[in-house]
């Protein structure tokens, strides 16, 4: 029993989610709030980490469902403090965003979500993506302004961070830091008259760019594909990459289980027991013809496959995995009478029971799952009202 469920719904997950899902549903939540995107809730980010962190960890998710949140910061086996959301999302993507010494010689890497379908993961696609990317201003080649017009900021003496000390008690100094306010964290000062009139000061200028992004045959569900320099720019540092992953939709039809595809298909009894023979549309509009000879029965909810009709192999596309089709058999409602004897001559017989003397004669009826639910949940309430409801305090006589 799960105590409480904050995390879980932080993540927009049942209790019982499988670590695919918990994964799938981090990653989309931390590319939707990452602070580069929404500068405005590094909270939600720095929530949607830490509840990924403990529920993908078996021990952490085993420890806050026996004693919530609680459990976690006390401590325990494997309970101690949190990673640092940014350290978090580097490590889910590859450190995509940069961190660390990294982030000082090179620029942000810009990270898009791109929905393909289970199509074109085996076709293979070409889909242009127009996205928005920081570049070096032209006009003042990243300085800013003019030349020589560039000052160390004297608030925070070059360093883009103001420090200050408040006393909270005799003898006690606690140091603040937070980012300079006069020079927003750059260190550096351009007067209003000598700054560029193309970035404004910013040595950037935000530019539309057109990728042509290639999805290979065989490609997986957040699989990523990295244009190398083509992230964000900043003067004095390495352009960051651009970072695409890939996010497969639902398909109606097949599911992908790493090379294989798996479907559902429906029979008919009639089909089951005395053959049939079907037509499946693969991903590539072809057209497979599938037959059961009459005499092979086909079994509710049996397994068959056609080898080499999954999906291909990433990086080596002829080679493709199988086909496999659950079959879920379609019994009728009733028979009419005069076919039965029939069908017993064809069928094995029925296994022979012996009904002893007093036993009692019961008839068989459809199961209504709402029967009787009013008069249970009737006597329910009374016996709450009994047992939990108020107590009237007798009149005291004399």
């Amino acid at each position: 029993m799960v105590k409480e469920t904050t995390y879980y719904d932080v993540l927009g997950v049942r209790p019982d989610a499988s670590a695919d899902d918990l994964k799938k549903a981090y990653r989309k939540l931390a590319l939707k709030y990452h602070p580069d995107k929404n500068p405005n809730e590094g909270e939600k980010f720095k929530q949607i980490s830490q509840a990924y962190e403990v529920l993908s960890d078996a021990e952490k998710r085993s420890i806050y469902d026996e004693g919530g949140e609680a459990a976690i910061k006390k401590g325990g086996t494997g309970g101690g403090g949190f990673t640092s959301p940014m350290d978090l999302f580097d490590m889910f993507f590859g450190g995509g965003f940069g961190g660390g010494r990294r982030r000082e010689r090179r620029g942000k890497d810009l990270v898009h979500q791109l929905s393909v379908t289970l199509e074109e993961l085996y076709m293979g696609a070409v889909r242009k993506l127009a996205l928005q990317k920081s570049v070096i201003c032209d006009k003042c080649e990243g300085r800013g302004g003019k030349k020589g017009a560039v000052e160390k900021c004297g608030t925070c003496r070059g360093t883009g961070i103001e420090t200050k000390i408040q006393q909270v008690g005799p003898g006690i100094v606690q140091h603040f830091e937070h980012m300079c306010r006069q020079c927003h964290g750059q260190g550096e000062i351009i007067a209003a008259k000598d700054r560029c009139k193309t970035c404004n000061g910013k040595k950037t200028v935000r530019e539309r760019k057109i990728l042509e992004v290639h999805v290979e045959k065989g490609m997986r569900d957040s699989q990523k594909i990295v244009f190398s320099g083509e992230g964000d720019q900043e003067p004095d540092l390495q352009a960051g990459d651009i970072v695409i992953v890939l996010d497969e939709k639902e398909h109606p039809v097949f599911k992908r289980s790493r090379d294989d595809l798996v479907m559902t298909m429906q029979l008919q009894l009639v089909e089951a027991l005395c053959g049939f023979q079907k037509v499946i549309k693969t991903l590539d509009e072809r057209d497979l013809v599938i037959t059961s000879l009459p005499g092979e029965v086909i079994k509710h909810e049996s397994l068959k496959c056609i080898i080499g009709e999954g999906m291909p192999q990433y990086k080596n596309p002829f080679e493709k995995g199988r086909l496999i089709i659950q079959f879920v058999v379609v019994f009728p409602d009733t028979i009419p009478r005069e076919a039965i004897p029939t069908l017993e001559m064809s069928l094995p017989g029925r296994p022979q029971v012996t009904i002893p003397i007093d036993a009692e004669e019961c008839n068989l009826m459809e199961l209504d799952p709402d029967h009787g639910r009013g008069q249970r949940y009737a006597q329910d309430d009374e016996e709450e009202y009994y047992s939990h409801g108020p107590r009237v305090q007798q009149c005291a006589t004399s």
